[in-house]
């Protein structure tokens, strides 16, 4: 089964919600047949590079607020991401265009180390003094802590083509499915889950995806049977094709 994750890293929900998931899919049976794949949405798509400010000043005048009412909505967020374990500063964080980041995951997919980056980058945008905005130097660091080759991670940041594609394709493909916020996760194409739900309710999506899984159809190749036992006019196994099975390959018998 194949969970997609879309999500952005300026995103605190997507912080909280990905630890809520992981908790449900540790306790999950059938965890090691779960793939997780994580996708890219840009809150602020557009953005300039260089356009970095204070989280609560792009709060207040986005969302109509007072700087108060922001502070208050990060302190809930705080008690939030501490209920999963996770460290969140308040206070002092900014916020940017998260493009650069996004290619950067891309690129350390390629390499299978897209998870060890994204936990990287949520920590450093969340929990740490530096700002991972408009920085490449920054990327580039995170980028060889989570294993990746420091001027293949300078190359990609270098080319803004790189990797751009791919990243809206994914946003492309979550306006088809209809998202319009995120964390939102997409289980086997066939169910939706959006926002950092609980973990009980990733842990019934789970169970649910699982159990409604498609199953597939044999085919009758002209025995009577699927599995070519019992075969037509008495002829045992006459229309059976050759197969592998767990005991090894049959050998033909000339």
């Amino acid at each position: 089964m194949r969970v997609e994750i879309w999500s952005d890293i300026a995103c605190p929900w997507c912080y909280v919600g990905k630890a809520r998931f992981e908790k449900a899919l540790a306790a999950f049976p059938h965890r090691d047949e779960v793939e997780v794949v994580h996708r890219s949405f840009e809150l602020d798509p557009g953005r300039a590079k260089d356009d970095v400010e204070p989280v609560i000043t792009m709060l207040a005048e986005k969302y109509g607020m007072s700087e108060a009412q922001a502070e208050a909505g990060e302190d809930n967020l705080g008690v939030q991401a501490a209920a999963e374990g996770l460290p969140y500063r308040t206070r002092g964080r900014d916020h940017g265009s998260t493009f650069d980041m996004h290619r950067l995951l891309h690129f350390a997919r390629e390499r299978g180390r897209q998870v060890e980056l994204l936990d990287l980058l949520y920590r450093a945008n969340f929990a740490e003094e530096r700002s991972v905005y408009g920085d490449d130097g920054r990327l580039v660091e995170l980028a060889v802590a989570a294993g990746l080759d420091a001027d293949a991670a300078r190359r990609v940041l270098a080319d803004p083509e790189a990797y751009a594609a791919e990243v809206r394709a994914d946003e492309r493909e979550a306006a088809q499915l209809g998202a319009t916020g995120v964390p939102f996760f997409v289980l086997d194409r066939q169910y939706g889950v959006s926002g950092a739900q609980p973990a009980e309710v990733f842990t019934r999506a789970l169970t649910q995806a699982w159990g409604e899984r498609p199953r597939l159809k044999p085919v009758d190749g002209g025995s009577g049977t699927a599995d070519g036992q019992g075969g037509q006019d008495g002829q045992d196994g006459q229309n059976a094709a050759e197969a592998c099975g767990p005991d090894g390959c049959a050998v033909p018998q000339h």
